[in-house]
């Protein structure tokens, strides 16, 4: 009697268990995502040190995006500064694991050097970076030439009288967007520019342009925060052109956008590719090669989390743009500047490399 009560006892145990076992079985399965994502760190790549804009916007995603992933991953913020970015943009393609749990924030600059083919030591093509999207795409900024009132050269149309007095327009040490953006002026829209180089930062720049070293510079509206006096109809400088939107900013309806001024295709062409790190302004990129169903799962994270209500009151606090382009969107743009006329690319990348500035 004893022998058949522990039988049947035991065949419970056993079925219990077996039960148990698929119920655990199919729970793992019913959300691979999160079996994946849960108990796990996900590593963002930044490719600036600790302190700078990029690592500004890492951090702070780095607070939120987990709780939109699946298992609720840990975001940990990694700093592997080094060749404006390309070499943390090498490491997450070449050489971190693919498998959905590394991403990188990367100069905006990265993309049009693949879409140009202009960085030497970069590890891939335009195509085969897998953008999250980015966080800001200069929706609410604009970057402007900003004038001296007393320039030579005060107006659109002195700059473009030819034989017109010239514009010194402050450069930094080495090639940077906003010495290309001074020389694409210069070349797509005719103006009377030359580039001063030689100073270290937009700061030095904009104290050059207050002491009247140069007569201008090229600037963001939200770099200005330091010179609010710039910004004021009564203050020393005013814009003349302005590039990386769509439409005019309503800050400076009279000022014209750049592609409004373009004589010709060739022209249109080079602005555009000019815009391109503009509107991608914050970018954040995966490895390739990873599951398709995480690589979704990063991207619909990335964007919920710029439209968490905490993750913008804390943006807004730290006085920093957010309005993102989903990583489809940012595919979409780099392909559309590999199909920019050759001449167009080829003019790009010789400015780029410097050898535009007088």
């Amino acid at each position: 009697m004893k022998a058949k009560t522990f039988a049947r006892a035991g065949a419970a145990v056993w079925a219990a268990a077996l039960a148990f076992a698929g119920s655990d079985a199919r729970a793992q399965t019913q959300d691979p995502l999160a079996d994946f994502y849960t108990g796990r760190q996900v590593q963002i790549i930044v490719g600036y040190g600790a302190g700078a804009g990029y690592d500004l916007y890492a951090r702070m995603l780095a607070r939120r995006m987990g709780a939109h992933l699946p298992g609720n991953p840990t975001m940990v913020v990694q700093n592997m500064p080094g060749a404006g970015s390309l070499r943390a943009a090498n490491f997450v393609h070449a050489v971190a694991p693919k498998d959905g749990a590394t991403i990188a924030a990367v100069d905006r600059q990265v993309a049009l050097s693949a879409a140009l083919g202009y960085a030497a030591n970069m590890q891939f093509k335009a195509q085969e970076i897998v953008w999250l999207g980015t966080l800001s795409s200069y929706a609410d900024d604009s970057y402007n030439l900003w004038v001296r009132k007393d320039a030579p050269a005060r107006t659109l149309e002195d700059l473009r009288a030819p034989g017109g007095p010239r514009l010194k327009v402050g450069g930094s040490s080495v090639s940077s967007g906003a010495d290309t953006m001074a020389l694409v002026l210069r070349d797509a829209l005719k103006l009377n520019i030359d580039l001063v180089k030689g100073y270290p930062d937009g700061a030095a720049i904009a104290l050059a342009v207050d002491r009247n070293e140069v007569h201008a510079s090229t600037a963001g509206i939200s770099a200005l925060a330091t010179r609010p006096q710039w910004l004021t109809p009564e203050g020393p400088v005013r814009p003349l052109v302005a590039v990386g939107r769509t439409t005019r900013h309503p800050m400076f309806p009279d000022v014209p956008l750049a592609s409004e001024l373009a004589p010709d295709d060739q022209a249109r062409a080079m602005i555009r590719i000019l815009e391109l790190p503009y509107r991608i302004a914050r970018p954040f990129m995966t490895t390739p090669g990873a599951p398709p169903a995480r690589i979704a799962a990063l991207r619909k994270a990335f964007l919920a989390t710029a439209a968490d209500p905490a993750f913008l009151a804390e943006a807004q606090k730290a006085k920093i743009d957010i309005s993102p382009l989903s990583g489809d969107e940012i595919t979409q743009l780099v392909a559309d500047i590999e199909k920019s006329p050759e001449a167009a690319k080829a003019h790009m990348r010789s400015l780029m490399g410097g050898d535009g500035a007088q």
